[in-house]
């Protein structure tokens, strides 16, 4: 069969999906939208067809969420983001905790068997080749293990290297589409959030290698870094905020010991100008999530720096980055990957940053978190906790020392209060030493 042949519409395409079907769908930026607009309008034909898909920034929330459907898609999310979190919350669909690098062993080793796998790829280059483009990440593992491989052939993607490229031999179907990709427009930092992104610059040696996760306080970090030297990028995902810095030799990769001299990442979010910066730019490399994440090669970066975000920290140094309280806004993603993967490297070191009050006035340090919460960072792994009133190491300290650091850098009109409930919790010590 012909690559011509394999063209179809989008409507044709998912009269391959039957009932019963496992399905992955591609995210990141590039969720296949016209496809599964096309699932959509043959839902009433189908029943418990499971959809698996893990971080994806949609245009829109998902058509699959509508009530007319409940019985015809269930949504199971590795990452719970902007297209189906409501959904989710509403309890029409579910998320499976996993770490995100350790998703592709569950679909290696059947422990989620695979039917399909809808996904969204560039033109095909001269020897017959497309690109999943922005988006690697869990893809590569869902069509290894995907019998039906459904794709959208899209002059939007990006063309990158790597784990990210598929002959067009082994699609079942193509669609074409010219369909944009989803982006994220972070917005100018505030002042505090700038304050937050100095005090992390400040501990980052030339030469280090970064992970830095996605918004606007990881966006005030690396403008913080416009100073620095020989910089790498080791990320799970690339963001607009990296281009300046390469573009002027602060980011050359030159003293990483992974894949020297190019930018390592698993999946790119962003803006059009970053999907075309990457596009045939052999400087990045696109690698499974399941590589890029693994902390034993993290490790083996010297100088490894793990920037993250988080919802709340208690006073024990716990970090909850996926829920407010029972309610899941995100997953775990790469945070506790890199996170232990710079603490196995030589000189590595990890940042958890975030403002220090909510949207609503509260204190985003707590004496426990939140009810419901989930410890995606445990207190025996945390490292930097970092606020706009300072940044304070947890490493190596006991139970005393880390709720008197984080007092520390909590909002002030918060500090009385939590040196009471630390006093409640550890008693006498926590008064009488140090």
């Amino acid at each position: 069969m012909t690559a011509n042949s394999k063209y179809m519409t989008a409507d044709e395409a998912v009269k391959l999906i039957k009932s019963n079907y496992n399905v992955f769908v591609q995210g990141s930026s590039s969720i296949p939208e016209a496809l599964i607009a096309a699932l959509a309008r043959r839902g009433k034909e189908l029943t418990n067809v499971v959809l698996y898909n893990a971080f994806a920034l949609g245009r829109r929330v998902s058509p699959l969420c509508s009530i007319d459907l409940k019985d015809s898609f269930l949504i199971d999310s590795f990452f719970v983001s902007n297209a189906v979190r409501g959904w989710v919350n509403q309890g029409y669909a579910t998320t499976t905790p996993r770490f995100f690098g350790q998703v592709p062993q569950l679909f290696r080793d059947g422990t989620i068997r695979l039917d399909a796998a809808l996904i969204n790829c560039s033109l095909p280059d001269k020897d017959g080749f497309v690109s999943f483009g922005v988006s690697a990440d869990l893809t590569p593992s869902a069509v290894e293990c995907s019998p039906l491989i459904i794709a959208q052939i899209n002059p939007q993607m990006p063309f990158t290297y790597g784990d990210s490229v598929i002959h067009t031999s082994r699609l079942d179907a193509m669609v074409q589409v010219d369909d944009p990709l989803a982006e994220t427009r972070i917005g100018e930092p505030t002042p505090e959030e700038l304050s937050i992104g100095k005090y992390i610059a400040e501990h980052i040696a030339d030469g280090a290698t970064l992970q830095v996760g996605v918004g606007n306080i990881p966006n005030a970090t690396l403008s913080a870094l416009s100073d620095h030297k020989h910089l790498g990028i080791h990320t799970e995902a690339l963001t607009d905020a990296m281009v300046p810095l390469i573009e002027s030799g602060v980011i050359d990769n030159s003293m990483k010991q992974v894949e020297r001299g190019r930018s390592v990442a698993s999946l790119a979010i962003g803006t059009r100008r970053l999907y075309d910066y990457i596009d045939y730019n052999s400087n990045f490399i696109f690698r499974d999530i399941a590589w890029v994440n693994d902390p034993f090669i993290i490790s083996q970066n010297r100088n490894m720096v793990a920037i993250n975000s988080c919802i709340e920290v208690d006073l024990s140094g716990q970090v909850c980055a996926d829920s407010i309280g029972t309610r899941i806004y995100s997953g775990v993603g790469g945070q506790q990957d890199f996170v232990y993967g710079a603490s196995r490297s030589d000189g590595g070191q990890s940042f958890i940053a975030m403002l220090s009050k909510t949207s609503k006035g509260e204190s985003k340090i707590k004496p426990v978190l939140t009810p419901g919460s989930g410890v995606v960072t445990t207190r025996f792994q945390t490292n930097w906790i970092v606020t706009e009133y300072g940044a304070v190491n947890l490493r190596g300290r006991n139970m005393i020392d880390r709720a008197r650091l984080l007092i520390s850098i909590a909002a002030p009109e918060f500090r009385e209060e939590l040196d009471r409930e630390a006093f409640k919790m550890l008693g006498y010590a926590y008064r009488r030493w140090y």
